[in-house]
This record gives structure tokens, C-alpha cells and sequence, in this order.
């Protein structure tokens, strides 16, 4: 029986795994809920299984299906009602099971009808919270479906719900990154300087693909209650009822005349519903809806900016919202283009830095920083890629981060070291300690001008990274068209170099100071092992060999002398205790038990002399590296001292486990807690020993509510 329980288990998680790397993978949802019916199907011994979704006309819209029997059933739009499995889930919000269909009703009922099914589950798949849709199993045999069917058909919602999620996630990135580059673009013609007539018409083109319009114009509001035409798109080229210096009317319910009195966005999702002359040439030439939101300059409304669909859906919600971006930018080319270009360029530039410098405030690993130096570093400067090289000694240097914007380098850069020589951007920094610009990439030469031409290089532009006043590297930016990058790219660069030269500071200080932690714990160990050594070897063997003198002594003394023989006892056994007393200090220097059988013996040692009982597991096969078995060893004893001195505690727990690359100890007691570092209980130094092996230690210890000392030590 266990077996099988196991064996169940063992497929269930299989399932589970192939439809989670589905999802993972970012294929699309119709993919996955195929996966998710076959599988949901197969695992529970089901003849039939599907996954449905909830549509806005209280419908269910059938559209993957699986079959033991392997026959194809198209996908079917269901309105809800009655008594069957999806309006049962719908309505419930929750797991629902038939295995009584005499009741049965509703179109979805007749369909179960069809299909012959005697039994089913449905489970529901919420999406961020709501209810989205429906996993059912059915079987078409006498035998029920399992009585955890439920429960275990959760799993495949959950993963479900995932896919829908990431694939919305998806969809709304594409947008946003299609919206951002409609706007760049737009951006890029007033940066550069372009005629008024051309940016308008740039704005209506990529406001209307942008939101799948059919018509799109930029309008002006001009003395006589008119309206001016400047620009205007249409999908496919069609012919458009406005176009270029058409004037228009105000008057009626219309767009431009509500624009033009409310000054704020205006919409209509019926046409048929819109009134003066601007409505009646829109109607003639077949408006559903339409959409418009004002352009400002200055503050002052000057025109507006519209979009018209000719087909029977409404404009999507956020038309509004998403016209906005268009609309300022008009306004912005209107009143200073170049101003408006200069300060989202400013921003981008703040926001990149405070990207880095965030990173590097939080002690970001190296690597972390280089990868988002050279991400940041294209953004801001719009290369097409980017590298961070380190210089090494030999006249060498190795690539350390690299990004491009298509997100792979082909090929990729390189791992090892390449030979400095010849002219490209690595080199002559290397030579100069100064910025360096190749205009024409064509003309390098070199190890490093091979690997950048293999990336398509046409221009570049290189930065010195110095750390504490010493050239460390250099970042390099390249552009892959025609275009040489800005004549202040290496201005611009330069905060952030300052930022990539702190992070590797940061980086190395803190590399040395745990190296030096490391030295100084090594050699305090070694201080211990060797005192301890001389006490064995000298004090104490010098010891034993007094003490079985004077019991030599005792025993020989001639009859008659008892006085002699009791004082002879008295300093034995002083001497005897002496050394005991020195085996215990021995010890605690460095317990000789340790070195000898390991961690499992000396801890036990230490619970059997603790004066509060201890729970002892020690779950540690083997030996350790000497530092980590001491730094254990350290830990439990002075956890277990505190806990005897100053807690108050009826018990104390100890516990020691070896896992993959890390070894965790755990001491808690149920004294009166109030423990904490830096208050001479000896924590201190434990912390310095286990971060100087790169491991970790935290404490708990609230009042009232006992103590506990949590160490995880890295064991390679």
C-alpha cells in the first residue's frame, strides 16, 4: 500500500514538473492547458478532461480537451446556468464534484449529456485573485472519480493560473515596451530638430498603430471656434475625411468641441450618439468610436490629439491614459523640444545611477555591479552594447560583464585572457589612463578589436576605471550602425565609472579584511593547539611525575612516622588536583577530544559538564575541515556557558546537522532571553570567528521567551 502511495505521489509530482517547466519556459497559455488537461487526466484515471474559461456574457468557453480514448472534440462557447460542473464552479467560486447527474440541467448539462459522463470534478482557476475559469475531470464509467481528486487537481490550477498571469504579464510589458518605443521614436524626430508638420504627423501615425486605430489626428485650436488639421494617419493608407489644413467646425457633441470646452479627455464608445458638423462627416465615413485626449503647452490647451476606430469594439479603456504620453510630447516640440529631450535624458541618466549606486551601497557581489554597469551604460548613451574589462599584470585583461540590447552577445565573450596590442578601445585606454574614441571601428586592430567586430562594432568609446587612484579596467560602448555614438558620451559616463571604482574598492577591502579575519582565527587556533601541546608535554607530565613520587614516598616511610605519611597524602592529593585543575584549563584551550574524535565526541563532553540539562542531536557523518569543527565547537560551548550563567534556564537544546557545502548549529533554552552581541557575553567574538569562514550567525532572544543561536558555517 505504501509502495503504491508512493509511486502516486512520485507521478503526481512528474506531472507537476512537466507543466511547470512549461509555464517557466513562457510558452503560451493554450499550450499549458493542454498539457494541464492531459496530465490532470491521466493522473487521476479520468476518461475525459478540459479546461474552460469564464467569459463577460456569463459564458464558458471550452477550448482544451483531452480523451482517453484520444478523440478530438472542437472547443465550445456555453452559456452558464442550470445545474451542471462549470456553472456549479462559477457560482461557488470553489471545488465542486457530481457523482449524481440525475439533476443535471442547463446547456452545459446537455453537453455532458452527449459525452455520456457519470461523474465529474471541477476546480476553479483564480488569476491574481479572481475567478478566471475551470479544470474539470469527468469519467464516463460507473467507477467514481478519487476522493482527493480535488485536491489534487489544486496543483494544476495553481500552475494554470500561473501561465495566465505571466502571458497578461506579458502582454502588458509588450505594450508598455511597444508604447515606450512609439514615444522614443517620436522623441528621437524632435530631438533632432524636425519640421513641426513632421512630428505631428509621426504622432498620429504611432499613436494609431500603437492602439490599433483606423484613424488618427493632431489638431489645433485656432480663432474662430475652428479646429486645424495637422497631422493625420490612417491604417493601410486609406483615405481619411480630415486631411492636412482641413478645418473643422466646432459645435454639437462632439470630440474636438468637448476637448475644446472641458479641456479634458473625451470618448465615445457610440458615434451614432455624437451631434454638430465634425459628427456628421464622421458618420458619413463610418466612426463606431473614437477617442481624444488635449494637448497643453505651457498650461494652455492648444488642440487635441484623436483616435477613431471604424469597427464594431469599443477603444480599449486606457486609450485615454495612453494618448497622454503623445500628447505631452507635442506640446513639449511646441513650446522647447530640445529642453524636453534634455530632461528625459537627464532622467534616465539619474535613474541608471541610482540603479548602481544602490547596488553598490548594498554590497552587490562584483559581478552584479559590472553586469549593470554595462546594461546602464547602454541605456543612457543608446548603444547597441557594452563591456567592463579588468587589466591584469601581464599585460592581459579579461571581459567581467557585457550586455546588448537583443539580450544574447553572438558570439559570446570571451572567458579567459586576451593579449593587449594593436588599436581598439581596451588598448589604448590601457596605454593612456584616459578616455578613448574610435569613430570607425573598421580601422582597429587587435584581440579585442576581433571580439568587437564579431559583435558587429562600428563605433566605440572607452572609459578608465581607477580604483584608490590605480587603473583597474575599462568600459567600453559600441555602437553597431552607422551613427557615432554622442560627442559627450564620455562625460556622461563618468559618474558611473566613479560608481563601478567604489563598488570594486568595496569589493576588494572587504575580500582582504576576510582574508585577515581568516589569518588571525587560523593563527589564534594555532596559538591554542600549542599551548595546549607545552601543557600536556610539560606542566602536566611534570605533574603526574611529582605526584607518583610523593605516593612512592608515602608508601616506603618507615614505621612511625604517620604525621610524615598524612602530610605526604595531603600534597599528593594536592598535587592530584592541580592537575586536574590544568587538564580542565588544557581543555578548554583546545580540547585534545576534539582533534581526536571530532565534533560528535567533544559536544558530548561539553553537554555532560553543562549544569543545565542538555539535549543533544548531533547529526554530523564524518570529519570537517579544522576550522569549522572548531568554530562549532566554540559556538556550543560559549552558547551553553551563557545559558548556565546568566539565562536561568530549566533545559537546553542543542542541535548539529551537516548539509550539502554547509554545516548549521542550533542552541536554544527557555531561560529569561535579554541576550544580544556587544554585551560581554563572548558573542562578539564567535561572530568574528564564523563570518571570517564566510558563514553566517544570528540570535534570538526576546525577553521572557528564552535564547536562540542559529551558526551556519560554509564546510568547501
Amino acid at each position: 500500500m505504501e509502495t503504491r502511495a508512493s509511486e502516486r505521489i512520485a507521478e503526481e509530482q512528474a506531472a507537476l514538473r512537466r507543466v511547470a517547466v512549461l509555464v517557466a519556459s513562457g510558452v503560451p497559455p493554450e499550450e499549458v492547458f493542454t498539457a494541464v488537461t492531459a496530465e490532470a487526466g491521466r493522473l487521476l484515471g479520468a476518461d475525459q478532461a478540459a479546461v474552460g474559461r469564464y467569459d463577460p456574457d456569463n459564458a464558458v468557453t471550452i477550448f482544451a480537451r483531452w480523451s482517453a480514448a484520444g478523440d478530438k472534440r472542437p472547443g465550445v462557447h456555453t452559456p452558464l446556468g442550470g445545474r451542471n460542473m462549470a456553472t456549479l464552479v462559477w457560482e461557488a467560486g470553489q471545488s465542486v464534484r457530481m457523482d449524481d447527474f440525475s439533476q443535471l440541467s442547463g446547456p452545459g448539462g446537455e453537453v455532458v449529456r452527449e459525452l455520456g459522463i457519470r461523474s465529474s470534478v471541477g476546480v476553479p482557476i483564480m488569476v491574481e485573485g479572481r475567478l478566471w475559469g475551470v479544470i474539470i475531470v469527468s469519467n464516463a464509467s460507473e467507477e467514481p472519480l478519487p476522493a482527493d481528486a480535488e485536491t489534487r487537481l489544486a496543483a494544476f490550477t495553481e500552475l494554470a493560473g500561473t501561465a495566465i498571469a505571466n502571458a497578461q504579464a506579458r502582454v502588458e510589458l509588450r505594450g508598455y515596451a511597444d508604447e515606450q518605443a512609439a514615444l522614443r521614436r517620436v522623441a528621437t524626430l524632435v530631438a533632432g530638430g524636425g519640421q513641426p508638420e513632421d512630428v505631428f504627423a509621426a504622432v498620429a501615425a504611432e499613436a494609431g498603430r500603437l492602439l490599433g486605430a483606423d484613424l488618427t489626428s493632431v489638431g489645433r485650436y485656432d480663432p474662430g471656434n475652428v479646429l486645424t488639421v495637422l497631422g493625420a494617419w490612417g491604417s493601410g493608407g486609406a483615405a481619411m475625411p480630415f486631411t492636412v489644413g482641413t478645418l473643422a467646425t466646432l459645435g454639437g457633441q462632439n470630440m474636438s468641441t468637448i476637448v475644446s470646452r472641458t479641456g479634458r479627455p473625451a470618448r465615445f464608445d457610440d458615434y451614432e450618439q455624437a451631434t454638430g458638423p465634425a459628427a456628421e462627416v464622421g458618420r458619413k465615413w463610418g466612426y463606431r468610436a473614437a477617442v481624444a485626449a488635449p494637448i497643453r503647452v505651457e498650461g494652455q490647451l492648444w488642440g487635441l490629439l484623436s483616435v477613431v476606430s471604424m469597427r464594431d469594439e469599443r477603444l480599449p479603456a486606457d486609450t485615454e491614459n495612453r494618448l497622454v504620453g503623445f500628447t505631452e510630447l507635442v506640446g513639449t516640440a511646441i513650446a522647447n523640444a530640445q529642453a524636453r529631450v534634455e530632461l528625459r535624458r537627464y532622467a534616465e541618466e539619474q535613474a541608471a545611477l541610482r540603479h548602481v549606486a544602490t547596488l553598490v551601497a548594498s554590497g552587490a557581489p562584483p559581478q552584479e555591479v559590472f553586469a549593470a554597469v554595462a546594461e546602464e551604460f547602454a541605456r543612457v548613451v543608446a548603444a547597441e552594447f557594452t563591456s567592463v574589462t579588468r587589466y591584469h599584470s601581464d599585460d592581459t585583461a579579461t571581459i567581467v560583464g557585457a550586455w546588448t540590447k537583443t539580450g544574447v552577445l553572438r558570439p559570446p565573450p570571451p572567458t579567459g585572457r586576451l593579449r593587449l596590442g594593436g588599436r581598439n578601445m581596451t588598448t589604448l585606454v590601457h596605454q593612456t589612463g584616459r578616455p578613448a574614441r574610435l569613430d570607425d571601428y573598421g580601422e582597429a586592430s587587435g584581440a579585442f578589436a576581433a571580439v568587437a567586430r564579431g559583435w558587429g562594432a562600428r563605433s566605440a568609446v572607452g572609459v578608465p576605471i581607477r580604483v584608490e587612484g590605480r587603473l583597474w579596467g575599462v568600459v567600453n560602448v559600441w555602437s553597431a550602425d552607422q551613427a557615432i555614438l554622442p560627442a559627450d558620451t564620455e562625460a556622461r559616463l563618468a559618474a558611473f565609472i566613479e560608481l563601478v571604482g567604489t563598488a570594486i574598492a568595496n569589493a576588494e577591502a572587504n575580500a582582504a579584511l576576510a582574508a585577515s579575519r581568516a589569518r588571525i582565527v587560523a593563527a589564534t587556533d594555532e596559538a591554542r593547539r600549542r599551548i595546549e601541546r607545552d601543557l600536556h608535554d610539560g606542566a602536566q607530565q611534570r605533574l603526574v611525575t611529582l605526584a607518583l613520587r610523593l605516593r612512592e614516598a608515602q608508601a616506603t616511610a618507615p614505621p612511625g612516622t604517620g604525621e610524615v605519611v598524612k602530610r605526604l597524602d595531603g600534597v599528593a592529593a594536592g598535587v592530584e588536583a592541580a592537575l586536574e585543575e590544568l587538564r580542565e584549563i588544557a581543555r578548554g584551550i583546545h580540547p585534545a577530544i576534539l582533534a581526536q574524535g571530532g565534533l560528535r565526541p567533544a559536544l558530548t563532553a561539553l553537554a555532560r559538564h553543562c549544569p543545565v540539562p542538555v539535549n543533544l542531536d548531533v547529526q554530523v557523518p564524518g570529519r570537517l575541515p579544522d576550522p569549522v569543527e572548531i568554530a562549532a565547537y566554540y559556538v556550543v560551548s560559549e552558547a551553553l556557558t551563557n545559558t548556565a550563567g546568566h539565562a536561568g534556564a530549566a533545559v537546553a537544546t542543542v542541535e548539529v546537522t551537516a548539509g550539502p557545502g554547509v554545516l548549521r548549529v542550533c542552541v536554544r533554552d527557555d531561560g529569561r532571553g535579554g541576550a544580544g552581541f556587544g554585551r560581554g557575553s563572548g558573542l562578539v567574538g564567535l561572530r568574528d570567528r564564523v563570518e571570517a569562514l564566510g558563514g553566517h550567525i544570528s540570535l534570538h532572544s526576546p525577553s521572557g521567551a528564552g535564547t536562540t543561536l542559529t551558526v551556519e558555517i560554509p564546510t568547501s
